[in-house]
């Protein structure tokens, strides 16, 4: 079985039991600001999840472009990935425990042909909050799974997202060992007071992963050689002369991150020091410190060309154009790197080499060094330091002060791991506050900056050209960030007529209005759509009073009185051809 055939066995299997199929959204979250990247089906489905009612009804599913970056450090093994497919199907309110476990069963037994033998399951233990999910072993027991085992919050519960909202235990799906899947009953609410109330509105949240399902129909023990990994991996062995089997870990490393910049990079993300452009960076220069292992340079756009074989069902990576665009992004990024480690390479030695006597004295030893018996020693903190600043992975600065005398033994190992988990601890904690994965703030703010959002979107099209589209967005409680196309920095008395235009709309008292009609017909009226999004057949249109109409899933206010006033407060370029405005309401 392949990866084509698995989709539309799933996509037909749940088309069978009611469900309708809703579009594969982008790596890069709408109006989402707690996540950098899609990391799950249900993002999307966001309002949704919260009570929203959803245009193609209660049974949904489809397949979702994910990226997490979490654990990024475990990629290398036969099962991460940062970038991966998953298979989701969902139940707002409709179907609950006993179908959603029996239709996952079913799939897997009749549809995948598993043995049910070889199928393990987990569920939630109970605790003080919520009491021992029985309800889903039973169900298990009832249709003959025997391996089950009852495991806490940390291993079988999902959210919330936040410090409140909907939550639940949850029951994974283990084949030989390994998860697959995993059906989320999402049944509490958390209240402020830390209570766990039950839930209106019980939703079932799915997760199937394509590339590690794969490895069960086609008989393999490692994700890398299935078909949505192996013509990358040959493409490398190809460019380093070596062999898989010998170089798996940095030959995985390459694949994975390679692939997965080229879904970032196609999503309209550029390398850069922040956000999105930060990890796809990261990504990038982490490929490329693994391909110095493997004894290769410039290589990346060459490791990137399988991919679009791969997945040539994606329309955003048919565009020869924006592939071209791709590859260009990448070998400019891999040159870049190049001359941070050459760069590098110039301050290690300016820093430990005496200049008096070109070379480094061990009688006096540099900053960073320690003479440890009649040897020289280089401290795990530098070690830390040059791969912080420079990208030098372990290996390579092992291997320079090896050519220069200096000893890099276990102590100076301990001593780099400790800075580099101190390191790790603390993005960790960045990332689950700021960036934590899960449904977004709907709070009153930010359900104002939202609809400014709309607003702004139609004054710029009124004030500066009727075709300007978004081009994305990010909202937190504090402001709204709208990008849109526009060749020019705008005047002052542009940004001013903007503002102006908006701040008019919201005194008028418009009311906010929804309505659901059918996709085509609401692009054939003309109705504003984000550029490159894909859409359901049937969709949600918010109208502004006779201002503004825009296919949306909210949240919005009922009326535009609601958000007060509107400032502009920055105006700046995104990228080439694309202008970003930030502003705040209230």
């Amino acid at each position: 079985m392949n990866r084509k055939q698995l989709i539309k066995k799933y996509l037909e299997f749940f088309e069978s039991k009611g469900h309708k199929i809703i579009p594969n959204a982008s790596l890069i979250p709408k109006d989402d600001p707690t996540v950098l990247f899609t990391t799950a089906g249900m993002h999307p489905l966001t309002p949704y999840l919260l009570g929203q009612k959803h245009p193609l009804g209660k049974r949904l599913v489809n397949v979702q472009k994910c990226i997490r970056t979490t654990d990024i450090e475990e990629v290398g093994n036969k099962t991460h990935h940062t970038f991966f497919e998953m298979l989701g199907n969902w139940s707002l309110g409709d179907y609950w425990k006993k179908d959603a476990i029996e239709y996952s069963f079913e799939f897997l037994t009749k549809v995948l042909k598993i043995n049910p033998k070889k199928i393990s399951i987990t569920c939630f233990i109970g605790d003080k909050d919520a009491k021992k999910d029985t309800e889903s072993s039973d169900i298990w027991k009832s249709i003959g799974i025997k391996k089950i085992k009852f495991l806490g919050k940390k291993d079988n519960w999902w959210g919330p997202a936040g410090k409140t909202g909907p939550c639940g235990p949850d029951s994974e799906m283990f084949i030989d060992g390994i998860e697959i899947w995993n059906d989320v009953f999402m049944q509490y609410n958390k209240t402020k007071k830390g209570k766990y109330e039950s839930l209106k509105q019980k939703n079932v949240d799915t997760g199937l992963g394509v590339e590690r399902t794969l490895v069960i129909p086609n008989n393999l023990k490692d994700n890398y050689l299935t078909e949505t990994f192996l013509p990358i991996i040959k493409k490398i062995e190809q460019l380093s002369g070596k062999k898989y089997k010998e170089n798996e870990k940095a030959m995985r490393i390459i694949a994975d991150h390679i692939k997965a910049s080229v879904f970032i990079i196609a999503d309209g993300v550029l390398p850069s020091n922040t956000e999105q452009g930060y990890v796809l960076r990261r990504l990038i220069r982490r490929a490329i410190r693994y391909g110095r292992e493997l004894g290769i340079k410039d290589f990346t756009s060459k490791v990137a060309q399988p991919v679009f074989e791969i997945y040539d069902d994606y329309e955003e990576l048919k565009d020869n154009l924006k592939n071209v665009y791709i590859f260009k992004t990448l070998k400019e990024e891999e040159g870049k790197f190049n001359l941070t480690l050459e760069k590098g390479l110039n301050v290690m030695k300016k820093e430990f080499f005496n200049k008096a006597i070109g070379r480094i004295d061990p009688e006096n030893p540099p900053k960073g060094m320690v003479i440890e018996g009649n040897k020289l020693r280089i401290k795990g903190e530098k070690v830390f330091y040059f791969s912080q600043s420079f990208g030098f992975p372990l290996e390579l600065t092992q291997e320079i002060m090896k050519e220069w005398g200096v000893e890099f033994d276990k102590q100076t190992m301990k001593e780099a791991q400790k800075a580099f988990q101190t390191h790790q601890k603390l993005s960790r904690t960045a990332s689950r506050g700021v960036f934590g994965s899960g449904l977004a703030d709907h709070s009153e703010q930010t359900t104002k900056l939202h609809t400014a959002t709309h607003l702004l979107n139609q004054a710029l099209r009124e004030v500066l050209n009727k075709n300007i589209m978004q081009k994305g967005s990010n909202i937190t409680p504090e402001r709204l960030r709208f990008d849109f196309n526009f060749p020019r920095k705008l005047t002052e008395k542009e940004i001013k007529k903007v503002e102006d235009l908006v701040n008019k709309k919201i005194s008028q008292r418009l009311k906010v209005t929804n309505e659901e009609m059918p996709l085509k017909k609401a692009l054939a009226s003309g109705i504003s759509s984000e550029f490159n999004a894909k859409y359901p057949d049937i969709v949600s249109v918010y109208n502004i009073g006779d201002f503004s109409k825009e296919i949306c899933t909210g949240p919005h206010v009922k009326n535009t009185n609601e958000i007060k006033k509107f400032k502009i407060i920055k105006e700046e370029s995104s990228a080439a051809g694309i202008r970003r405005i930030k502003a705040v309401v209230g």
